[in-house]
């Protein structure tokens, strides 16, 4: 679920973003497939395969601490350049998990928000692994028309699954 802004920040440099279900345990398993050795959450679960298995935040912090150490800028200069897409993200409770695919509605709702977004946006609709409720994911240059989406997209689902 991380930015739109991270892949156009490291695609100027050559470096693909591969998206895997939320998750360590995904993140860490497609690492190990596609033989990458740095992955991550949008939660701050940040890997790095060379020294550990698991998200490590002390391990992250002297990452970073090196990267500015070897480049002698500030990190308020390194971080320039990225550019975050607004986000919205809604948590819609549910009394029913039944499977999103089955839910026409709720698909056609999905797809007219990433219609209206094109390829500037992006809509991730998935349940949460610990609670429930259905997780509501929509990215895109315009905050208002997020929310907008964000909420449509909410209100079809509470209809459906109560």
């Amino acid at each position: 679920m991380s930015s739109m802004g991270l892949e156009r920040a490291v695609d100027r440099w050559g470096v693909r973003v591969v998206r895997t279900q939320v998750g360590d345990r995904y993140v860490v398993e497609e690492m190990r497939r596609g033989g990458h050795a740095f992955g991550g959450e949008q939660s701050g679960h940040l890997v790095f395969l060379d020294h550990a298995t698991t998200g490590d935040g002390t391990l992250a912090a002297l990452q970073l601490l090196a990267v500015v150490c070897r480049q002698g800028k500030p990190l308020s200069e390194l971080t320039r350049v990225f550019q975050p897409v607004p986000q919205t993200l809604l948590s819609c409770g549910v009394r029913a998990r039944r499977p999103l695919e089955e839910l026409p509605e709720v698909q056609r709702a999905i797809r007219g928000a990433e219609e209206s977004l094109g390829r500037e946006g992006r809509v991730v609709v998935r349940f949460s692994g610990t609670e429930p409720k259905v997780r509501i994911l929509v990215e895109g240059p315009d905050r208002i028309r997020n929310d907008a989406h964000a909420r449509e997209i909410a209100d079809v689902l509470a209809a459906a699954l109560g």
